[in-house]
């Protein structure tokens, strides 16, 4: 496996244990990144769509989706500075940034591994 692939393989697993955490144990997650414990349906949701997402990095190792690759560069880029102005503007815990940090992680990851790989 390619160092790019395993940059998106690894993002993409990622994403689904974390969805996968919050759709099975919310409660248990939400502390740890500073946000209350709920019984509404929103975090499920939430982690339903992360683990589609991860499911969406791994599919797209398989066929060598470039065009994919480069597209996850903007989207973990304006995740990170989203949870950025959320933690600014006061509307979330400091603690989301570690989010943010782990896309901008593996987006330079896969950056660096797609400049190395033309």
């Amino acid at each position: 496996m390619s160092n790019l692939a395993r940059s998106i393989t690894v993002f993409g697993i990622y994403l689904l244990l974390a969805g996968l955490s919050f759709i099975l144990i919310p409660n248990m997650v939400l502390p740890l990144v500073g946000l209350p414990t709920t019984t509404e349906i929103w975090i499920r949701l939430v982690g339903l769509l992360t683990a589609i997402l991860g499911m969406y990095f791994i599919h797209s190792v398989r066929y060598d989706d470039r065009p994919f690759y480069r597209a996850t560069l903007y989207a973990r880029l304006i995740f990170f500075t989203g949870v950025t102005l959320f933690v600014i503007f006061k509307l979330g815990s400091p603690l989301l940034i570690v989010f943010g940090l782990v896309d901008l992680a593996g987006a330079a990851w896969t950056w660096m591994a797609l400049r190395a790989s033309k």
